[in-house]
């Protein structure tokens, strides 16, 4: 009974002592997955107003270091004629480190985002007609329920649009506790492209052809098991953001038909877990 008895005390303390170990550990690794009536990105529908399955990994470590990815189904790039094949996902990787000044409630973030598009980039509309993927750098500051946040494109082309280095994005966000699981949320963001786009020479530069404002409002609601619901309501500045302002579009990318306008106010409804 003796020997029992210690050998099952043994078993508790290593297990207690891991679990210990674990809640103590610098590293983290979460999980993300979400259904949504449609991907809204930065003002603009990326799957014509039709359903997105997005959900992600998250690596953090103690000292402020994180890295992660993550993942959408999209339509745009086939719907506008810009991909002659694949097109139909994006795949982004990113990293960075944050933390707080001081014991403060203000809190900084700096960072770098790559977004891939896979697939095959529409070279018979255009011979010159890129493939999508960008690469930003970021730096952010918080306050408690504010944030400011600014991103800038660092590679040669951006989202299809060609010569588009030092294009950049303003976000300002606000997140609002309503109650303990129900939160406010709000964002005004500000598109700004630079260069000129050789497929748009003579016609206008990029400025003028792809820059556009955007806002959001809505409501998240924290649901037990880590689950979260949410609704929020969208719109741009511009109906002819990215060109896509037609229902029929022969802009600089080629010609596609949109059954939508992608940059028109709209509403977006969601589910979330976090794991």
């Amino acid at each position: 009974m003796f020997k029992k008895t210690f050998l099952a005390a043994a078993v508790a303390a290593t297990m207690v002592s891991g679990i210990a170990a674990a809640a103590d550990s610098p590293h983290s690794l979460t999980g993300n997955v979400g259904l949504y009536s449609q991907y809204i990105f930065r003002g603009l529908t990326q799957t014509n107003g039709e359903p997105a399955l997005q959900g992600g990994f998250d690596y953090s470590h103690a000292n402020g270091f994180y890295a992660g990815t993550w993942a959408s189904n999209i339509s745009w790039l086939r719907d506008g004629g810009a991909y002659r094949a694949g097109g139909s996902g994006e795949f982004d990787l990113y990293g960075g480190v944050k933390g707080a000044f001081g014991k403060s409630d203000f809190t900084w973030d700096i960072g770098t985002l790559y977004y891939a598009y896979p697939g095959d980039a529409n070279t018979l509309a255009n011979p010159l007609n890129p493939k999508a993927d960008a690469w930003e750098v970021y730096g952010a500051l918080g306050w408690k329920w504010l944030s400011v946040k600014y991103s800038h494109v660092v590679s040669n082309k951006a989202f299809g649009v060609l010569d588009a280095g030092g294009t950049y994005y303003l976000d300002f966000g606000v997140t609002v506790p309503v109650t303990d699981k129900l939160n406010l949320i709000g964002h005004y963001g500000i598109q700004k492209f630079k260069g000129q786009d050789p497929r748009a020479i003579g016609i206008a530069n990029n400025d003028a052809l792809f820059s556009y404002d955007d806002w959001k409002i809505g409501l998240t609601y924290a649901l037990p098991k880590d689950f979260t619901i949410g609704a929020f309501y969208t719109d741009t500045s511009s109906a002819d953001a990215f060109g896509y302002g037609s229902t029929t579009d022969c802009g600089a990318f080629g010609c596609g038909v949109y059954p939508k306008n992608i940059a028109k106010g709209t509403g977006t409804l969601f589910i979330s877990k976090t794991f």
